[in-house]
């Protein structure tokens, strides 16, 4: 996919592309606006990653995560500061809603500090209970730390304060 000024193209990340995903995600993690994440767990989702390229230069990427059967949450959508405002974090997100369809969701969530953003795009802030008591109670058995935060588990509060949980019909 290349992006609308044809200078950066949005790919499925590869796991040669790890140390730079990790190199974008730093210092987004020193503003404490996203968490870290260790290598050994970039490598083992890799494949929900995509990543937009110019030249050689990594400028942006986003994962998508399935959480339940018709559910997926785009996380750790940068952009290199450098290269804000051009259209990359649209092309990621468009590309990880197109993912999102071929496995066959049919709602994305996000926990974010950039409302506007997701707004444009068709997400739109949530209340506390998104699923029904059943998927709930299933979804509560997840490790994951996103899913916590899909929920809005007291446990996790403290690490998302600010942020504002947005979902999508896709």
């Amino acid at each position: 996919m290349t992006g609308p000024d044809s200078t950066f193209t949005v790919r499925p990340a590869r796991t040669s592309d790890v140390p730079r995903i990790q190199e974008l995600l730093e210092p987004w993690v020193q503003r404490r606006i996203l968490l870290g994440k260790e290598r050994v767990t970039l490598y083992e989702t890799v494949q929900e990653f995509v990543v937009a390229e110019a030249g050689d230069r990594l400028v942006g990427c986003g994962a998508l995560h399935v959480m339940w059967e018709d559910l997926g949450e785009i996380r750790t959508l940068i952009v290199a500061d450098d290269w804000l405002h051009r259209g990359v974090g649209g092309a990621v997100v468009d590309l990880l809603e197109e993912n999102a369809r071929a496995l066959g969701l049919s709602r994305l969530f996000c926990l974010t500090f950039e409302v506007p953003f997701f707004s444009r795009r068709g997400f739109a802030e949530i209340g506390e209970q998104v699923v029904d008591p059943d998927v709930y109670s299933q979804l509560l058995r997840s490790a994951d730390e996103g899913v916590a935060e899909f929920l809005d588990l007291a446990h996790v509060k403290p690490n998302t304060l600010g942020n504002t949980r947005m979902l999508k019909q896709l």
